[in-house]
């Protein structure tokens, strides 16, 4: 039983703890936007979410967070990317500034809206699938 409870709210738990460690990121450039030769960061959402979720995968043997079925499949490459996917990459520059801080304001902002909307999102969405379940424990 509580394998299916922890199964089914993974998924979730996941994205609300990559989405808390994104939102720090984004803070910490609004944070540092007078801060000279600041380079922005932010993490690759999609990434750290796969790499998630094939850390809490059980079944198969993994390789590089992937889950491999059967021992005829090709092992997978490491990426060429320098850092891991929960690591920050910096964030591409838009336009320069003359102090080398890389942060656009406009762009954070932006980042950090979006980014507590989906956080609150997956809150919602944990709350109905908790609903769900009381309703059918209590049988109504």
């Amino acid at each position: 039983m509580l394998n299916k409870l922890d199964a089914a709210l993974s998924f979730h738990q996941n994205a609300l703890r990559v989405r808390s460690q994104r939102q720090e990121i984004i803070a910490a450039n609004i944070a540092n936007a007078d801060t000279p030769n600041y380079k922005a960061r932010d993490i690759d959402f999609k990434s750290a979410m796969q790499q998630a979720l094939g850390q809490s995968a059980q079944a198969g043997s993994t390789t590089n967070g992937l889950i491999k079925t059967s021992d005829l499949h090709l092992n997978a490459t490491p990426s060429n990317n320098a850092a891991g996917p929960n690591e920050p990459l910096f964030r591409p520059i838009i336009q320069g500034s003359v102090d080398g801080n890389s942060v656009d304001m406009d762009v954070e902002r932006n980042q950090f809206v979006d980014n507590g909307l989906r956080y609150e999102a997956s809150l919602n969405m944990i709350n109905g699938q908790i609903k769900k379940m009381l309703t059918a424990i209590q049988g109504q």
